[in-house]
């Protein structure tokens, strides 16, 4: 299942991440891909602002992976910018998207077009410029919390700052 979303503001695109934040369940995975400057730190922020989490989101280009765990459930931000696909490997990003090590929660990677080995059921999203905004490419996998995916767009719909956008 997909959308596509107008992002004509720095603003909207923090909105499309703080609505995902609000009712994601643990378990998410956000394979994040896009050009420079295209936005994915800015929604990762958004999304950090509708789990609860108040430390500030920065992108982990360095130290690779940053975790929250204040918020309603842990975000987990990775940053494949500075990685091979032979980095991304011993990163054991499974550990994560598995549960084996990490507390259940939203695990969020940028540049993931990086990644050799995907997780089941990642849901993407596309960044990419759109005359002076950006525009978004939501693809939900079939059948992985249909009600969620349900109530997000009907949030998107009816959101003041997207409204008209999707």
């Amino acid at each position: 299942m997909a959308i596509s979303i107008q992002l004509p503001t720095f603003q909207a695109t923090q909105r499309l991440g703080q609505l995902m934040g609000k009712c994601l369940p643990a378990g998410a995975v956000l394979l994040l891909s896009g050009p420079l400057g295209s936005g994915k730190t800015s929604f990762t922020q958004g999304l950090g602002a509708g789990l609860g989490i108040q430390q500030t989101i920065d992108s982990p280009t360095f130290t690779l992976i940053n975790e929250y765990v204040t918020g309603r459930i842990p975000l987990y931000h990775v940053d494949l910018y500075r990685l091979d696909e032979t980095g991304t490997d011993s990163l054991y990003l499974e550990t994560y998207w598995d549960g084996e090590e990490a507390e259940p929660g939203i695990l969020v990677i940028e540049w993931a077009e990086r990644l050799q080995y995907l997780p089941d059921n990642p849901i993407t999203l596309g960044l990419a410029y759109s005359g002076t905004g950006r525009k978004a490419e939501l693809n939900w996998p079939t059948g992985w919390h249909d009600d969620v995916w349900n109530h997000l767009q009907e949030e998107l719909k009816s959101d003041e700052v997207l409204v008209d956008e999707v």
